[in-house]
């Protein structure tokens, strides 16, 4: 069920006061109580999505326990097996189809014809989080940074915690298994902060992402008709969508936890204010970072090798994260992309860590390096969009190579509308990256209430409210 629909929040006060009427001498209860709810909100969406989530739990679970106490080969054969298996919902799911209809187009390139029936699933919701999540954590049990869980219940909430369950973020079991064995009292400032959170990442996702959505599928879908300056604005506005669209369910998610006493990790800190490619994914999506970095990037060798084998760690990683976004083309392109441009910084020395990043001349030119680097991100961005490379690069022709200068837009007040809510997310990430100023923990009672109602009443005279669909659910 999405954050963002009525539906859901018809629900969730029922829930808060549930589960806080709950003594917290009864912490089993509390468990039970957040287990059956995370549960049956997942199976909102079809209850067979929950067999599907049930059978990668299980399997990480008893695979943890298998592999403590084998020798070493037989260590790896089992984790193995049991990464196989736990793989293989992801993989039937998300990549059949993908799979099936590459290698049905490599054989005709080749002269034969052959293929293999198509799965017409949908993919279960949030898959590759949950997936990832209790991966994550079979892999830790195997590099003995942990032991295995002994508790099935507490599991199979820290597989399904609902909060995260559709969008992250990817929780590591060192995070969150602490706070599902010893759950907190109720606090009003968390609870506070919890609805602030809740509050900035609503207005992200429904007053910015999905109202620059409207223009953006506008554009994007017969972008063959538009001038390249209004493909380019199209563009621009899709990088804000999905960083509204992104960053907003995310911060949901952690403010409806910290509601319930529970702190999950941040996934965005202020992405496009980045000086570089590198510093972008310290920024953006932080959890599936350093869930690559943990489990991809430094398994393959990190920075311990060579350069050359240095470099083919960043792009083997980068591909993998373009897979993981989704079973297609385009968001292969798009990962390689990033990694072309990382290993350029590398390369050059201007990634965070290289040898001119903190010259003083750099430091001079620290707005030009974030537009740059932001220009980037919206390029690759035209690839994630777009539903084939050759819609992508037309796009890109488009944009560079017509000189109208005939501008698209429905109504002035439109563009206004979309112009004003991108002036808001600008200028709220300069105050949070330059400033100590805050305006919704403002110490001045006033501006605090200010902000809250200014927000409130941008969700209702702004926000789409049809409970539109998170880009990232399918993922």
């Amino acid at each position: 069920m999405l954050f963002n629909s009525f539906n859901f929040w018809l629900i969730f006060p029922s829930i808060f006061v549930i589960y806080w009427a709950v003594p917290s001498k009864y912490y089993v209860i509390k468990k039970w109580v957040l287990l059956l709810v995370s549960y049956l909100l997942y199976m909102n969406w079809k209850p067979f999505f929950a067999g599907v989530l049930l059978f990668v739990s299980v399997l990480t679970f008893v695979g943890s326990k298998q592999i403590v106490g084998c020798k070493q080969e037989k260590k790896k054969l089992l984790l193995s097996v049991f990464l196989i298996l736990s793989l293989l919902p992801l993989v039937l799911f998300k990549y059949y189809d993908f799979v099936n209809e590459s290698g049905i187009l490599l054989l005709e390139l080749c002269g034969f014809h052959f293929s293999l029936p198509g799965l017409n699933w949908a993919v279960p919701v949030g898959i590759s989080f949950y997936t990832f999540q209790a991966v994550g954590y079979m892999l830790d049990v195997y590099y003995g940074k942990i032991s295995p869980e002994k508790n099935f219940t507490d599991y199979l909430l820290f597989c399904s915690f609902f909060p995260q369950t559709a969008s992250g973020p990817i929780s590591r079991y060192s995070e969150l298994m602490p706070q599902i064995k010893s759950p907190k009292p109720f606090s009003y400032e968390q609870a506070r902060e919890g609805l602030q959170i809740l509050l900035w990442g609503m207005f992200l996702k429904v007053v910015v992402a999905d109202r620059l959505g409207i223009y953006v599928d506008t554009v994007y879908e017969h972008y063959e008709h538009y001038s390249g300056i209004t493909c380019f604005v199209a563009s621009i506005f899709y990088t804000f969508q999905i960083y509204g669209d992104f960053a907003g369910y995310s911060l949901m998610a952690v403010g409806i936890a910290k509601t319930l006493g529970f702190d999950l990790v941040n996934n965005f800190e202020r992405p496009y204010l980045a000086t570089s490619i590198t510093n972008f994914w310290r920024r953006w999506h932080i959890s599936l970072t350093r869930w690559l970095t943990s489990y991809v990037y430094i398994p393959l060798g990190g920075s311990r090798c060579s350069t050359v084998r240095q470099y083919m760690n960043i792009m083997v990683t980068f591909l993998v994260s373009g897979l993981w976004h989704g079973a297609n083309w385009t968001f292969v392109v798009w990962g390689a992309l990033h990694g072309v441009f990382q290993i350029a910084e590398k390369a050059l020395g201007l990634d965070p860590k290289g040898r001119y990043a903190e010259s003083m001349l750099l430091n001079r030119l620290k707005p030009l390096r974030i537009l740059v680097t932001f220009l980037l991100v919206n390029l690759a961005w035209i690839f994630f969009r777009m539903p084939t490379i050759g819609d992508a690069v037309g796009v890109i022709e488009r944009i560079c190579l017509d000189r109208s200068l005939d501008f698209f837009y429905d109504t002035k007040t439109m563009i206004t509308t979309n112009v004003s809510v991108l002036i808001v997310v600008i200028g709220k990430d300069m105050l949070s990256e330059y400033s100590q100023v805050t305006m919704m923990n403002n110490h001045y009672r006033y501006v605090r209430w200010f902000t809250y109602l200014l927000l409130f009443f941008s969700l209702l005279l702004f926000g789409v409210l049809d409970s539109g669909q998170f880009i990232y659910v399918s993922f």
